[in-house]
């Protein structure tokens, strides 16, 4: 029995159906001819009839539309695709070969069900205002994947980034997700408490301590925070007198309150923040490096909102839900005004973004916003490029033209993370802007780092880490050690000399990667006087070195106060790359330094342990 075309067509549309839960049927532009089925909950209420409408205009597909351009192009045959609405779906796509031309079916099957489309962490300590963590970019899922490793364990962290990002949102998501989510929480804002008042608050005091104090005395938030998380935020506004007791407590892990002799045992994670650069503060003299290193051990990057615009999306919706419920609104906006949202800059970030949506909801009259209305809520400001293109020869005006092209091409995606978006702010269709950027990306595939610029590179991760670890390292020599082996003659049998020597040796056993540790102190004639050293070093103490010029440039500069690594250099005793660190007495002065000095061969897998993690 031979079936009719209107019975194949109808057996071919039953069968497809059976797997997907809607087809669309297009010509090879894109071009809308016929649709069945639905998707549940994913079409826009305004789209009744998609029928004449291309496939890359529909908004409703996915807010940020390049997947589907590569359908489209046939650089993919199937892919998942996030929706503007929230949802996932699966996107298959076959070529059929008719008699007048050929024709594209397009597949689709939601599978939000079955995965997890994204993350979000709520702060339940307030149900009604209740801050959440929403994370969609992978940026941010790096961040979470981070904060998962560290609330297990109890080590210090530092929060890096611009205001409004989401910091204290980040201490308390470690503090729920970790073995101390049931004690205390202490957050306290560095820049936010008069500065005669900040120890006080911190460290706690005793009656009759200052004037105006209780006379019961109060405790501090460390002792508040006791077996908990004390977020201090803010933390470069910490007066430099109050760093050093930090220093203290982060070494001893006790406070002494204000007025008190009696010191108090605390069991706290430290949790810091800051907006600021600490090391140029370091440099500046207005933060104490040793302090930097001891809050630096877990450092986390949170991103700015426009390194991360692919989350905008949902961050408006969870900000509109949120709103419609506290002010019993029921407010829809819609997605060219969520375009629009997204190609702002965002200066302060997600906190920012949830006081506009905020507004919007309580003070718009109409129902759905779209773009026009959104546009009077946000300040804009004129975009300034920082380094305009600068042809300084004469060449073909279309190479001119090309050069400039790629270069806000580039801008944009970068800014954007988004062939549409990129397309909408370059006012060029979204195909153009694909086929252009491809091109880009073909071109930048071919481009590699030259030997000497990949060296470079991972050279400068390296020292950071032997520096870092050279000042924490040398926090275990005190002022009061090394004052006593700089200012008399070294004498082995010195009982301070057994002392530290043990100490360097166990230095040395302990982190297995150091082949020698030693002190010495500059003298005038440019060499180094050995002090006293791990009990396996070649030089004897008492005894001169010194080395090739590399090395001890470096050398001088730890004795002016400056730590810093060499570059791979040799010497009689073989090839090595060494750390610097000064070591300085009571007032500050820098006594001798003291040396790690790591192998060649050490250094040669170690830079090729950076270059698999950066993949450079």
């Amino acid at each position: 029995m031979i079936l009719a075309n209107d019975q194949l067509l109808q057996a071919y549309q039953s069968s497809f159906l059976s797997i997907y839960d809607e087809i669309i049927v297009t010509n090879l532009k894109g071009n809308i001819l016929f649709r069945s089925g639905k998707l549940k909950n994913f079409w826009s209420t305004n789209s009744a009839s998609l029928k004449g409408r291309t496939f890359t205009e529909l908004e409703e597909i996915s807010f940020f539309g390049d997947p589907i351009l590569q359908l489209l192009n046939r650089e993919l045959h199937s892919l998942q695709l996030k929706a503007w609405n929230g949802s996932t779906i699966l996107i298959t796509v076959f070529i059929s070969n008719g008699n007048s031309e050929d024709l594209m079916l397009w597949g689709l099957k939601s599978i939000s069900d079955n995965l997890m489309d994204s993350i979000e962490i709520t702060d339940e300590s307030d149900t009604k205002h209740s801050p959440s963590m929403v994370v969609h970019s992978q940026k941010m899922k790096d961040v979470l994947n981070t904060i998962e490793m560290v609330s297990k364990v109890s080590t210090t962290v530092l929060l890096l980034g611009e205001s409004g990002v989401g910091k204290e949102m980040i201490a308390k998501t470690i503090n729920q997700l970790g073995n101390r989510r049931s004690k205390p929480f202490i957050a306290v804002n560095c820049g936010a408490i008069p500065v005669n008042l900040l120890e006080s608050e911190l460290f706690g005091y005793v009656g009759g301590a200052f004037s105006g104090a209780n006379k019961n005395g109060a405790p501090g938030k460390f002792e508040l925070a006791n077996e908990g998380i004390i977020f201090l935020d803010e933390i470069a506004e910490l007066p430099l007198n109050l760093q050093v007791k930090l220093l203290r407590f982060l070494q001893e892990k006790e406070v002494t309150p204000l007025g008190s002799s009696k010191r108090i045992q605390i069991d706290v994670q430290i949790i810091a923040a800051t907006n600021q650069s600490l090391e140029k503060m370091v440099i500046d003299g207005r933060f104490r490096e040793d302090l930097y290193y001891r809050l630096n051990v877990v450092p986390i990057e949170i991103p700015s909102l426009r390194e991360r615009v692919e989350e905008i999306p949902y961050l408006i919706y969870h900000f509109i839900a949120k709103y419609n419920t506290l002010y019993n609104r029921n407010i829809n906006i819609l997605p060219d005004a969520i375009d629009l949202l997204c190609i702002y800059d965002w200066p302060g970030n997600v906190r920012q973004l949830e006081n506009t949506i905020e507004r919007i909801v309580v003070t718009s009259r109409e129902l759905n916003v779209d773009s026009s209305l959104v546009y009077n809520y946000i300040p804009w400001k004129k975009a300034v490029i920082k380094e305009p293109p600068i042809i300084d020869h004469i060449m073909p005006l279309q190479e001119a033209v090309d050069m400039i092209e790629e270069q806000l091409i580039k801008m944009a995606m970068d800014k954007y993370k988004s062939v549409k978006l990129a397309a909408k702010v370059l006012d060029i269709s979204q195909p153009t802007m694909s086929r252009k950027y491809k091109k880009i990306r073909e071109k930048i595939q071919h481009e590699t780092l030259s030997p000497s610029n990949k060296r470079n590179i991972l050279e400068q991760h390296l020292n950071k880490q032997l520096r870092s670890m050279a000042i924490v390292t040398s926090s275990v020599i005190l002022p009061e050690e090394i004052s006593e082996l700089v200012n008399h003659p070294v004498l082995p049998s010195n009982p301070t000399f057994k002392m530290v020597e043990k100490k360097l040796t166990k230095i040395r056993e302990q982190e297995g990667i150091i082949e020698w540790v030693y002190i010495f102190k500059a003298l005038d004639n440019n060499k180094m006087l050995t002090i006293v050293a791990d009990e396996d070093f070649v030089i004897p103490p008492g005894h001169l070195y010194e080395g090739p010029p590399e090395m001890m440039e470096v050398a001088f500069e730890a004795m002016n106060g400056k730590a810093g690594v060499t570059p791979l250099y040799k010497d009689i005793y073989g090839e090595w790359k060494t750390s610097f660190a000064p070591l300085m007495d009571n007032n500050g002065k820098v006594l001798a330094i003291i040396g790690f000095d790591h192998s060649r061969s050490y250094i040669e897998t170690e830079l090729k342990k950076i270059e698999n993690m950066l993949k450079v």
